[in-house]
């Protein structure tokens, strides 16, 4: 194994660029990846370029006129085709879409090779994690989706048992999609209620097709879930559910929205309760996967403020080399963020909340309580399918 942990990255990344009024700004990719360097973790992990998805690869997920789509929208983004859901206010279309599509979808898919193949045990892509693309169409500033790309990359390899984790707010909806019907991977999402954020789909009664039933597991919290919650919420269900399916690879997703200072959504999670369901994930790789683990970004809309640092920690969870939360943010790093978009960057490494603690299941469950309900929603639609205990 050349390398413990490979960071993808591509500078080009940061043209995936919807416009100054779009809330996924591209500078959360490069005030992270300035803040990665500037902790010295480029000196802990592998960084890599991968090449652009092609086609054939785009083609294990996408519809090949959805591709032929996102082309003619790339060259002409007059041309967009709304059909697609391509020149939408979620996904304007804009010159060069493919290509930087293509890009992001490459390190993630070049980030489960290298898994696969023994190259690093654990590979990050904090620009990939583009959860909501469909096959034959994009949704949710979603183009091409990297996630599911990665996954069927790891099947076409020989992979036999995935799991993917989502703890982005929303629900990991072209994820599930993709794999409904595939038993090979089981697919987990926790995320802000349906009835209350888009994409209005990961009821816990969404369990996957007949051929797979059990495959897709949905956790769907009520709105103002806070730390103790949400980290409830993850250990009671995804823990066990691993254990359970044994996988040979874990894919997660660790989209930042969650936040309590995101401005699209309505959960209560702090960046010290984000790191540490990372580092839950990372235990996870080793205990059950060899170690081996694919972590992909995803949404997150307090560019500034959040982004930066809690990718920065995922990185850091990835080398082994984890960045203690109390942890003073490098003056350089605070000197560009202002020169870069006017903002204050925060201080520390911290949300001032840890350490972070839960209540676990096994203690019991109060049927009353919103987030208990939620979970246990979960558990009876998905576990006794599985042969666990509800």
């Amino acid at each position: 194994m050349s390398g413990r942990a490979q960071l993808m990255w591509d500078e080009a990344v940061t043209g995936y660029d919807f416009g100054p009024d779009h809330p996924m700004d591209p500078v959360r990719l490069a005030l992270t990846r300035r803040l990665v360097d500037a902790f010295g973790l480029d000196r802990e992990v592998e960084v890599v370029s991968a090449k652009p998805a092609g086609d054939s690869t785009l083609r294990l997920v996408h519809r090949e006129d959805y591709i032929e789509a996102v082309k003619a929208a790339s060259a002409d983004p007059r041309a967009a085709d709304g059909a697609y859901g391509l020149g939408t206010m979620d996904d304007p279309a804009f010159a060069g879409m493919h290509e930087v599509s293509a890009l992001i979808a490459g390190q993630s898919v070049g980030a489960a090779e290298a898994v696969w193949r023994g190259e690093s045990l654990h590979a990050v892509n904090f620009a990939g994690g583009l959860h909501h693309a469909m096959p034959g169409g994009a949704s949710g500033f979603c183009i091409y989706n990297d996630a599911s790309l990665a996954i069927a990359r790891l099947l076409e390899l020989g992979a036999e048992r995935v799991v993917y984790v989502d703890v982005d707010v929303h629900h990991g909806d072209g994820v599930q999609a993709a794999f409904w019907e595939d038993p090979r991977v089981l697919t987990v999402s926790l995320h802000e209620h349906p009835r209350t954020l888009f994409p209005q789909t990961g009821w816990p009664e969404e369990t996957g097709a007949a051929s797979a039933e059990g495959s897709a597991v949905n956790v769907a919290l009520p709105a103002g879930t806070g730390d103790a919650g949400w980290l409830r919420a993850f250990h009671s269900v995804v823990p066990e559910l691993v254990a359970d399916f044994r996988p040979q690879v874990l894919v997660t997703q660790h989209g930042a929205d969650t936040h309590f200072e995101d401005p699209l959504a309505h959960l209560a999670v702090s960046l010290d309760a984000q790191r540490a369901v990372q580092v839950a994930c990372h235990e996870l790789a080793h205990e059950y996967a060899e170690g081996r683990w694919v972590a992909l970004g995803g949404g997150g809309y307090a560019v500034v403020d959040v982004v930066p640092r809690s990718w920065t920690h995922l990185v850091a969870v990835a080398a082994g080399r984890e960045i203690a939360p109390e942890t003073v943010v490098p003056e350089g790093w605070r000197q560009e963020v202002f020169a870069r978009t006017r903002q204050l960057a925060p201080a520390r490494m911290t949300d001032g909340r840890w350490p972070v603690s839960w209540t676990g299941w096994e203690s019991g469950y109060d049927p009353a309580d919103r987030l208990d309900q939620a979970v246990l929603a979960a558990r009876r639609a998905v576990f006794p399918l599985r042969g666990l205990l509800a």
